[in-house]
């Protein structure tokens, strides 16, 4: 295998990305001059240094110099200690936090449970989302923000199973959110009015 097929496969296993589009990538890198791939060999290796994952809600976040294994969100008194939002992914922890419609915390679930898988504790953090309700006292609502997908959907009922027993309300984010779309998708304004929405 030559470097460029090699290249085309390491790309490959990116989420959403094919066999076309990732060569495409690779002759995109060819096509740069030495600065540009110089620059993103830099980026690619630094990452695992500045970039750590917080304890708590699962996420990743820069370091910025500090040694804290929380990250600013989960240390942040001001929030509101009564919720915990589940996400499925970082990237949807972002869409969500940017719309500035919720005040609570997270916790990132690392992904979804499809519905003929066996062994979902193998495909989401249930043991670290475990952790995080038990030693949080405060948590009164659970906020299932999963995609509005059929996995998305399996994936919160899991949750509700796992979780029936304990004294919480379970809560779902409103239809503001079409059908099949992934959360990282949606707009700020789309995520505001499912939030406000959600259904308990």
């Amino acid at each position: 295998m030559n470097s460029i097929d090699k290249l085309s496969e390491i790309f490959a296993r990116f989420p959403g990305i094919g066999p076309r589009q990732s060569k495409r990538f690779v002759y995109f890198l060819l096509s740069r001059n030495g600065d540009y791939i110089s620059e993103l060999v830099k980026a690619i290796q630094s990452i695992k240094k500045e970039i750590i994952q917080c304890v708590k809600c699962m996420r990743y976040y820069s370091k910025n110099g500090h040694e804290s294994k929380i990250c600013s969100i989960c240390i942040d008194d001001s929030r509101d200690n009564s919720m915990l939002m589940i996400v499925p992914r970082d990237i949807d922890f972002e869409a969500v936090e940017r719309s500035g419609s919720y005040k609570g915390y997270y916790f990132i679930l690392g992904g979804v449970v499809p519905i003929l898988e066996k062994e979902p504790e193998r495909r989401i953090r249930i043991k670290e989302l475990e952790v995080r309700i038990g030693k949080d006292k405060n948590i009164k609502e659970i906020i299932l923000a999963m995609n509005a997908n059929l996995d998305g959907e399996n994936t919160a009922e899991f949750i509700k199973q796992k979780y029936q027993g304990l004294p919480l309300i379970f809560s779902t984010l409103g239809r503001g959110l079409s059908t099949g779309v992934e959360l990282e998708y949606a707009d700020p304004e789309t995520l505001k009015n499912a939030f406000l929405h959600r259904t308990k």
